[in-house]
């Protein structure tokens, strides 16, 4: 099934794609070498309505479709990784799950800013010794009359540092496993809260990944999102919507180093003619846009089935694994056909291949997403 986008949905992606091209393609290499956060470039993304896309507009949201968002993100991702993985986070994760799961007051307090783009948000699930295995972090959340103590290190959390507010995951009984985890809303400058070690990354390096660490973190019950014991769910909620974003980025990613592929190989000249000539060449040029189009049909698939309020953790998950894998061959292809150059920091698929790299890694493995995927299959009536 092929989609066909809405006048609406062009006028976006054009918008963004002008924007993009412009405005976030021009730092985007430097940023890259300084690890410079692109808080400019998120002022005026938030004034364009693309730091809570997919929110209501009394929320401050711009009340978009899931299509419309992945189209915004992957023209992001298109110019700069980095700058695309911070407006991920903040509108399939952060401002997603305030909207789905918090009061009205945390939402008034919280998602209005965030959705408008007035602050940026961050969620801190993963921990030291607790990646794929979330179940077994260590954090804890002691209820202590109208407050709730929590200790422990949230570790690679996107924004640790820029962000204003983070959303962080706690054990607030251990006996219930995953029923026994509970989330926060922790906003910044609460005591207890520190900013801990910044990581200095392969890529997304424009994108402060750093450490959270709480140290007898005080918060009011209010501050917890849902109830006791929701974390889990709440978590999980997020990443379903959150690999959609990844294979966003993963399809924009993939297309600029396509881009830049086919510019070269019809400029560069060996054995007297364009390279581009070459059968070698032109063949892998047909798979790299074969696997491309692929890629943007499985997003667009999931996009629409949220949008269409259906179940879609499995097509989420089907679309980060191949989007994710597609754009690491599509980089080293890209590499590859521009030989020694394409080595260079002179040339953008450089950054691309390390940019590319992580979306295999981060909000589930691809090793999870095959047991996300075939765990659905098995348990579902739906055919494959």
């Amino acid at each position: 099934m092929l989609f066909k986008l809405t006048a609406e949905q062009l006028m976006i992606q054009n918008m963004v794609r002008e924007f993009s091209r412009k405005v976030i393609a021009a730092t985007a290499s430097e940023r890259d070498k300084t690890k410079e956060f692109p808080a400019e470039n998120f002022k005026q993304m938030a004034e364009l309505g693309l730091m809570g896309m997919m929110i209501p507009e009394e929320y401050g949201g711009e009340a978009a479709d899931a299509i419309s968002y992945v189209l915004a993100l992957s023209e992001i991702a298109y110019s700069c990784a980095s700058t695309s993985v911070v407006m991920s986070v903040q509108n399939s994760i952060v401002c997603e799950t305030f909207y789905k799961f918090g009061t009205e007051d945390q939402k008034q307090e919280f998602l209005v800013p965030l959705a408008s783009g007035e602050i940026i948000g961050a969620f801190g699930l993963t921990e030291p010794d607790a990646g794929s295995d979330p179940v077994s972090q260590e954090t804890t959340a002691i209820r202590d009359g109208d407050h709730y103590i929590l200790n422990g290190t949230k570790r690679f959390i996107t924004s640790g540092k820029n962000s204003k507010v983070a959303l962080v995951t706690a054990k607030t009984d251990e006996s219930k496993g995953h029923k026994g985890i509970s989330c926060f809303v922790i906003p910044k400058g609460t005591p207890g809260l520190i900013v801990g070690h910044m990581e200095d990354k392969m890529g997304l390096r424009a994108s402060d990944t750093t450490d959270l660490i709480l140290e007898n973190c005080k918060i009011p019950v209010a501050n917890i999102l849902g109830k006791e014991g929701d974390g889990f769910k709440i978590a999980m909620s997020g990443l379903d919507s959150g690999r959609i974003g990844i294979a966003a980025q993963s399809y924009g990613v993939a297309m600029a180093a396509f881009d830049a592929a086919v510019k070269y190989v019809k400029n560069r000249k060996q054995f007297g003619v364009a390279i581009s000539k070459h059968q070698a060449i032109r063949f892998q040029i047909a798979d790299m846009a074969t696997k491309i189009e692929a890629a943007k049909q499985l997003i667009f698939s999931a996009a629409s089935l949220k949008d269409r309020k259906k179940p879609y953790t499995r097509e989420a998950s089907i679309a980060k694994l191949f989007a994710s894998e597609m754009v690491n061959e599509v980089t080293a292809r890209a590499i590859q056909m521009h030989g020694g150059y394409g080595f260079t920091k002179d040339y953008e698929v450089e950054r691309f291949y390390r940019d590319a790299r992580v979306f295999t890694i981060y909000e589930g493995t691809s090793e999870i997403q095959r047991i996300v995927i075939s765990n659905q299959i098995l348990k579902d009536k739906r055919k494959p």
